[in-house]
């Protein structure tokens, strides 16, 4: 069988926001005609020696709504300023308090800097049954001039007034011993009123310095 060369100048490549690429019916086409889901920009805030980081859904200030299914906070260089603090979350379900009811699962890998020891395994102590208290979702990180983590937290549908909200978590840490230390956190707010604003802190004083993104996946 015969293999037929596509002319580069020929073809259409003209980008549409949202879109794949991928062949048409015509000979020399191609089509962006695969949608799939854009990832938007929605707000950033940078830490400065601060208690707490709040996205908090408001007239002036929207940012967990049904606009979205999906939302994604990406965390970085996010610096304690406690030593062997642990980054934790909370949500709000409707009135003025973060404390919504949440049972979740934990497990976490680490690694030693100077020498081999490591190992994987779930963390009963970290995970919650309907619970209203913070989840952790970064544990003991150093507080030197380098010491950091880092990460994303998934929040999915949080407008639905008909099931229960889900939630996974990915942090990596640079624990104040020299370990790098990644934490898994996943479950759902055992409730059908809508999760509209999430706040960030430490278990032990602020954070010192860093930055969280929020971004809204658009519908494919």
């Amino acid at each position: 069988m015969a293999l037929s060369k596509l002319n580069f100048n020929s073809l259409n490549l003209t980008p549409v926001a949202g879109k794949g690429i991928g062949f048409d019916s015509g000979a020399d086409d191609l089509e962006a005609s695969f949608s799939g889901g854009a990832m938007t920009f929605i707000k950033k805030l940078t830490a400065s020696s601060d208690g707490t980081l709040s996205f908090v859904n408001g007239a002036s200030d929207v940012v967990l709504d049904s606009t979205y299914k999906e939302y994604i906070f990406i965390f970085k260089d996010i610096h304690a300023s406690s030593n062997e603090a642990e980054f934790t979350v909370n949500f709000r379900d409707g009135s003025t308090a973060y404390d919504a009811t949440k049972t979740s699962t934990a497990f976490r890998s680490f690694h030693f800097e100077n020498d081999s020891n490591a190992a994987l395994g779930y963390q009963a102590s970290h995970d919650l049954a309907q619970a209203t208290g913070v989840q952790k979702i970064g544990q003991l990180q150093g507080n030197s001039g380098d010491h950091s983590g880092a990460g994303m937290l998934t929040l999915f549908n949080p407008s639905s007034t008909t099931f229960v909200k889900h939630f996974m978590s990915n942090v990596n840490s640079y624990h104040a011993s020299d370990i790098s230390i990644n934490w898994y956190q996943a479950g759902y707010f055992n409730t059908t009123s809508a999760i509209n604003a999430i706040q960030f802190k430490m278990n032990s004083g602020n954070i010192d310095a860093g930055q969280i993104k929020l971004y809204g996946i658009a519908d494919s």
